[in-house]
C-alpha cells in the first residue's frame, strides 16, 4: 500500500502545531488540537489514514479535515471530470428534451460518499426542519448549513462549486448559472408515506435578491431499495398541462436537472406509499442567473391536473395564499420558519 510518515512541522524548539501524513510524496497536512493529545492524535490520524487507503485511493481526493477536534476522512464526492465529459455528452439530448429541458443521472455521485449521505441523512423530527402541510404539499425541508450533517454538507458544497456550475451551464445551455448559498427552498427533502407535492412551476426570483433569475433544478436522490410501487415519481408536465409527459422514479444515487421557468410544470402528486419507516430523501440544489433588470416575479404556480376535478378548487386558493405569503417574504425579510411554525400550530395533527 506504500509508506506512510508522520512528522512535525515547525521548525523550532516548540511542540508542533501541526502534523504532516506523507504518503508517496504527498503531504496531507493536520492541526494538532492539543498538546496533551499529540501523541492520540498522531495514532488515530495514521489509523484513519490507512482506513482511507484502503477504501480509496488518494488520487480519488481522500482527504483529512478537522471537526470538533476531532479527526475524520471524508472521501471525494464527485468526480468533476466525469460529470463535465458526460454533461457535454448530454447537452443536445438534454436541451431538446420534452416537454422542456432535462436530463437524470444515475450513480451520480462517488458510491461512498453517496452512502454516507443518506445514512447521514436526519429525521423530520430533529431540529431545524421545515414543515411544509398545506393544501398543495406534504413534506419537509432542512436548508441551515450549520444544522446539515457534514457528509451531506459536502455534496452541497461539491454541487456549489465553480467547476461543477460551468458544467451545468454546458449541459443545460444557460451561460453565467450562479449556485445559492442561502439554499433558499432547497436544502435536504424528505417526505414521509403519504406525502405528496401538487404539480406546480417554481417560484421565478429568488426571494431575498430581486435580480437573480431562478434557472435550474439539480436534485439528488438518496433512497436505497426504493421500489416502484412506492410511488413519488418526479412527473414532468406538459407546458399546457394537458398530460404528465415524464416521469423519474427517485432510486439511489440518481441525479435528476431540469431547466425551470414560467411553465415547466413538475411535482410529485401522489401520495408516497413507502413503508411507514421509510422517507423520499432528496438533496435539491436551485441555480439562478443575475440580471441587471429585474426579472418578473411570481409564486409558485401550482396547478391543477385535469383528474383533479373539484380539488382545483382548493388548490387555486392555496395558491393565492402561498402568493401573499411569498410577497411578505420579500418585505419582511422573513424565511420559511416562520411560515413553517404558523403551518405546524394549524396542523399538530400531521406532523
Amino acid at each position: 500500500m506504500g509508506h506512510v510518515m508522520v512528522k512535525g512541522l515547525d521548525k523550532d524548539s516548540k511542540p508542533a502545531r501541526r502534523v504532516a501524513l506523507i504518503f508517496q510524496g504527498k503531504t496531507f497536512f493536520l492541526t494538532r488540537p492539543a498538546q496533551k493529545q499529540r501523541a492520540t492524535c498522531v495514532t488515530n490520524c495514521c489509523r484513519t489514514f490507512a482506513s482511507a487507503l484502503a477504501r480509496r485511493s488518494l488520487d480519488k481526493g481522500g482527504l483529512f479535515t478537522q471537526h470538533n477536534n476531532m479527526t475524520h476522512t471524508t472521501t471525494a464526492v464527485l468526480d468533476l471530470e466525469k460529470v463535465k465529459k458526460l454533461f457535454e455528452e448530454a447537452a443536445p439530448a438534454y436541451q431538446s428534451a420534452h416537454p422542456y429541458p432535462f436530463g437524470f443521472f444515475d450513480n451520480f455521485l462517488e458510491n461512498d460518499a453517496a452512502h454516507a449521505a443518506m445514512n447521514a441523512f436526519p429525521g423530520v423530527k430533529d431540529e431545524g426542519w421545515i414543515h411544509y402541510v398545506h393544501v398543495n404539499e406534504k413534506k419537509h425541508g432542512l436548508n441551515k448549513m450549520d444544522m446539515i450533517p457534514a457528509d451531506l454538507q459536502e455534496v452541497i458544497k461539491a454541487l456549489n462549486t465553480e467547476e461543477f456550475v460551468a458544467s451545468l451551464s454546458k449541459l443545460t445551455g444557460i451561460p453565467g448559472l450562479k449556485s445559492d448559498p442561502s439554499l433558499e427552498g432547497g436544502g435536504l427533502h424528505q417526505s414521509k408515506r403519504g406525502g405528496f407535492l401538487n404539480i406546480h412551476a417554481d417560484f421565478t426570483v429568488h426571494p431575498h435578491k430581486r435580480h437573480w433569475r431562478r434557472r435550474v433544478n439539480v436534485l439528488v436522490y438518496l433512497n436505497e431499495n426504493w421500489k416502484p410501487e412506492y410511488r413519488g415519481e418526479l412527473e414532468l408536465w406538459t407546458r399546457d398541462m394537458k398530460a404528465c409527459a415524464q416521469k423519474i422514479l427517485p432510486v439511489f444515487n440518481r441525479c435528476a436537472i431540469f431547466n425551470t421557468d414560467e411553465d415547466s410544470y413538475h411535482g410529485l402528486p401522489e401520495p408516497i406509499q413507502c413503508p411507514e419507516d421509510m422517507t423520499r430523501k432528496s438533496i435539491a440544489l436551485y441555480y439562478f442567473t443575475e440580471h441587471d433588470a429585474a426579472p418578473p416575479k411570481r409564486a409558485t404556480n401550482y396547478r391543477a391536473r385535469p383528474e383533479d376535478g373539484n380539488k382545483a378548487i382548493l388548490i387555486w386558493l392555496d395558491k393565492q395564499a402561498i402568493s401573499v405569503y411569498n410577497t411578505l417574504k420579500g418585505w419582511l425579510g422573513i424565511d420559511d420558519k416562520f411560515v413553517s411554525k404558523v403551518l405546524n400550530f394549524f396542523n399538530r395533527e400531521k406532523k
